[in-house]
């Protein structure tokens, strides 16, 4: 399997500095700072990140969870909201709200919650996270 990977340059301190951030291979660079982070700032921040490659993630195991019980999707569009808060170890990633809509014809909302729970438990990124973070999810048919 590839080994994937991106890289981020800082410069300056912590509240006034700024940076970027680059996808391996170029399909996002963004720029980053204190601001963009912890208050409402222009530019990305690495939560966002996680967010998108979370929602990125558990789109495409729903789709096939979808699709190997026999019901392809139209689509699925999934929002991942990261919450960063101030813990006694420090601003931790506390939890993550996997929000999902799902366009399948024919299919029953209760084994469109069993699928969408299976893709939850299983995605790799869900799998990386949950450790560390609580993982909710919100799934409803389109």
């Amino acid at each position: 399997m590839p080994i994937r990977s991106s890289s981020a340059r800082w410069s300056g301190n912590l509240t006034e500095g700024s940076g970027t951030i680059r996808t391996g291979k170029g399909g996002f660079e963004g720029n980053y700072s204190f601001k963009s982070r912890f208050e409402e700032g222009e530019g990305t921040n690495p939560e966002e990140l996680i967010a998108a490659a979370h929602a990125g993630c558990f789109s495409m195991a729903f789709s096939k969870g979808l699709a190997d019980a026999g019901h392809t999707p139209t689509s699925v569009e999934t929002t991942a909201k990261v919450h960063l808060d101030k813990t006694d170890a420090g601003m931790t990633v506390t939890r993550i709200d996997l929000e999902t809509v799902g366009d399948v014809p024919g299919l029953e909302d209760g084994e469109f919650q069993k699928i969408a729970q299976g893709a939850k438990e299983n995605c790799p990124i869900s799998r990386l996270l949950s450790p560390g973070a609580e993982i909710t999810l919100t799934a409803r048919l389109a």
